[in-house]
């Protein structure tokens, strides 16, 4: 079976699921590649600024979710959960070195802005270069510099973005396409998926989208 299939996906960078659903979905793609070769994708990203009453310099990571949570412990346990579940895909998530729960407005403009001005290569490297950034190298998001720095490694000189970071803490307003939270999948703009499943469940939710699409399903 040959087609293409379009994925929307709705994401902050400040939210571990969202990398682990990442990659999940990276997973569930080359199942699918793997049973049907011929499809293409095509993947649209989309910002949603989870926490939009943030100050513009953000406020201190461990003081945030310990009001979230309620307690050090609580904090230490649900960390703890997100690290076991990153490491099944992969990844190594370094909360210790997180100093600054950032505003991450400036960071969705910027990612708008290179969807729109790059390619395809260069706005995938943007989202794995501010997920670096924050999970593993402790940067802050909301810091003009450090996006300015980010963009420059994928290729854009700063006069290019340096206009959309506004950096004044004005909330990003972007697709509303996305409920129930983040991450959010999306397979043909008709079925939607929310969370981090498994790449198998997301394998099987794109299957079913192509096998409809091309009417196999009807008529087997």
């Amino acid at each position: 079976m040959s087609g293409r299939l379009r994925i929307d996906v709705f994401l902050d960078f400040i939210c571990p699921w969202c990398l682990i659903g990442k990659r999940q979905l990276e997973r569930a793609q080359a199942l699918l590649l793997g049973k049907y070769p011929d499809v293409e994708f095509t993947t649209v990203w989309h910002g949603v600024q989870l926490l939009p009453e943030l100050p513009v310099q953000g406020t201190p990571f461990v003081e945030f979710y310990r009001k979230r949570l309620g307690s050090a412990d609580a904090v230490r346990m649900r960390q703890a959960q997100v690290k076991q579940a990153a490491l099944a895909v992969g990844e190594t998530i370094d909360f210790d070195r997180i100093v600054t729960m950032p505003n991450t407005a400036d960071a969705h403009r910027l990612l708008e802005r290179i969807s729109v001005l790059g390619n395809s290569q260069q706005r995938d490297d943007l989202i794995e270069r501010l997920f670096d950034a924050y999970f593993h190298l402790g940067e802050d998001l909301g810091c003009r510099e450090t996006l300015l720095s980010i963009a420059q490694s994928c290729g854009f000189d700063s006069g290019f973005v340096a206009d959309c970071l506004f950096g004044n803490g004005e909330p990003f307003v972007g697709d509303p396409g996305a409920t129930g939270g983040v991450p959010c999948f999306q397979f043909d703009r008709r079925v939607t998926v929310v969370g981090a499943h498994p790449a198998e469940d997301l394998f099987g939710v794109m299957e079913e989208a192509l096998l409809d699409r091309s009417g196999e399903r009807q008529s087997s």
